[in-house]
């Protein structure tokens, strides 16, 4: 069975003659009576009755119409997000981002690309580097603003952001320009739960000055931590952020991140997605 003939039935149901029917869609009365016949045949059913010089359809040609302008419609859609998906200035980006990253360089982003695109859409999503990293390999989102990079997929790096240290107001740390791990490390520490990139670069960081940390809490928002922190449950290493009341941040002496697109190599991009692509990183070359 294929759409064209159910598209002539459709026409014939509605015209009720053949001849009328063939003449409308410029095709030979024959042929469309063959392709009515063999519609039938695959179908194992009769669709039409004949009344004299008419058609009528059968029980059986009725219930089939019904499903066959399901068919019809569902095919126009698909055409019509594909011819959607293929324009350049239109069309639908999955991205998905670190939460970090949602209060300035993704909304920076969309603002400014959808000043040049204003029928872009975006389906966002937020979530940890792990599920963020899924997210992307399994197609669920075209792009990622994500750290570290993910070794599977392709990767350009946005920026670099120094980490700092997080202190109740009033601690002996506070108000210094720098710090080292190594002098907190007796610290209790609020930490990001596992599967966090942020996690991972500061568990490599711990290792790096073999540091053995008291783990107070597990979190999985920055802003939580800081939080925390405020509470004086303990210290925690942060990213760049908004200030909080009742805590001091510190720069980690050799201690950075870095934010970076990322998305799989090899697939195919539709014009929209690849037109952020490149707008994402011409911004972050400039």
């Amino acid at each position: 069975m294929d759409l064209e003939t159910v598209r002539w039935f459709l026409a014939v149901a509605e015209q009720r003659h053949v001849t009328q029917t063939a003449a409308e869609l410029r095709i030979s009365q024959p042929g469309l009576s063959r392709a009515i016949a063999r519609l039938e045949r695959e179908l194992g059913v009769r669709l039409f009755d004949r009344e004299g010089r008419t058609l009528r359809l059968s029980p059986y040609g009725e219930i089939f119409r019904r499903h066959a302008e399901r068919l019809v419609a569902e095919e126009k859609a698909a055409r019509h997000a594909l011819a959607q998906a293929a324009d350049p200035a239109g069309g639908e980006v999955g991205l998905a981002f670190l939460h970090t990253q949602g209060t300035a360089l993704v909304p920076e982003l969309l603002r400014d690309y959808r000043r040049e695109h204003p029928r872009v859409t975006f389906r966002l999503s937020q979530g940890s580097s792990e599920h963020i990293r899924a997210a992307v390999a399994e197609g669920r989102a075209d792009l990622a603003i994500t750290s570290p990079r993910p070794a599977e997929l392709a990767w350009h790096p946005l920026a670099t952001e120094h980490l700092h240290l997080a202190v109740p107001a009033g601690h002996r740390l506070a108000g210094r320009k720098r710090v080292r791990p190594s002098e907190a490390a007796d610290e209790p520490f609020i930490l990001m739960r596992h599967g966090y990139g942020l996690r991972s670069i500061t568990d490599e960081l711990f290792r790096s000055e073999d540091i053995r940390p008291e783990i107070a809490f597990e979190g999985e928002e920055a802003a939580t931590l800081r939080g925390l922190v405020a509470a004086g449950l303990g210290v925690a290493i942060v990213p760049q952020g908004e200030p909080v009341s009742g805590v001091s941040e510190v720069v980690i002496t050799g201690a950075h991140r870095t934010i970076g697109l990322a998305w799989v190599e090899g697939r195919t991009r539709p014009p929209v997605v690849e037109g952020f692509r490149r707008f994402v990183m011409a911004r972050a070359d400039a």
